[in-house]
């Protein structure tokens, strides 16, 4: 193949291999305060703070949809009353299997006491895939932070 014809095909490939999308999605950093999952869970600790806990991987095209919802407003007020901690199955797999209470798809999402022990009964409104919220919508997971907030704030003793 020829140089330029090579050249052609790097610059129309090349924007899909660096965009947010390709790189598991654009999960508003600016507006949420992500934490690792270790400095996550110490703050947690100590602030009595719930965690809202994302199990994500880099190539997931559900995850990429999901990320986006991240951007809504409301959401983005909601997650400054927990920790919100990212994670990446394919990076942190030990970690990450720990928080599959019924499978390892993804994403999922998860609520924590402030002790990191799951909420199991804070979860999707479905009968399969308990921890996985809807990918373009963000109501589900605006209704799910309210009632965890509610839920677990009480049982950390914060307001």
């Amino acid at each position: 193949m020829p140089l330029r014809s090579r050249l052609l095909i790097l610059a129309l490939v090349w924007p899909l291999l660096v965009s947010p999308a390709f790189a598991g999605g654009d999960w508003n950093d600016d507006g949420v305060a992500w934490r690792s999952y270790e400095e996550g869970l110490a703050e947690a600790k100590s602030d009595g703070k719930p965690i809202c806990l994302i199990v994500y991987t880099q190539t997931c095209p559900h995850c990429t949809n999901y990320s986006r919802v991240f951007h809504d407003d409301q959401v983005e007020e909601l997650s400054k009353g927990f920790v919100m901690i990212r994670l990446d199955q394919r990076n942190d797999g030990r970690v990450a299997r720990k928080y599959g209470p019924d499978g390892h798809y993804i994403p999922r999402t998860m609520f924590l006491n402030s002790d990191g022990e799951v909420a199991t009964e804070i979860k999707a409104p479905r009968d399969k895939y308990l921890y996985f919220y809807d990918e373009h919508d963000p109501a589900q997971l605006r209704d799910a932070m309210t009632g965890a907030h509610q839920k677990l704030q009480k049982k950390s003793g914060g307001s």
